[in-house]
């Protein structure tokens, strides 16, 4: 793989948010709290594809 096909990603992260929240439309309410839930849920489907690695 060369450097320039590399993504580069915060640890504990599969979406980054900067990548994800180019995808949404204008929010709205709170953009902080939506950059929150994000990044929660992002960690947890990180925790998850390492533990289906790590079991099997």
């Amino acid at each position: 793989m060369s450097e320039q096909e590399r993504t580069v990603r915060p640890p504990g992260t599969c979406v980054p948010w900067e990548e994800q929240v180019k995808e949404f439309p204008p929010i709205t309410g709170d953009a902080e709290l939506v950059r929150r839930i994000w990044q929660e849920t992002d960690g947890f489907g990180y925790v998850f594809i390492w533990q289906c690695l790590l079991s099997f």
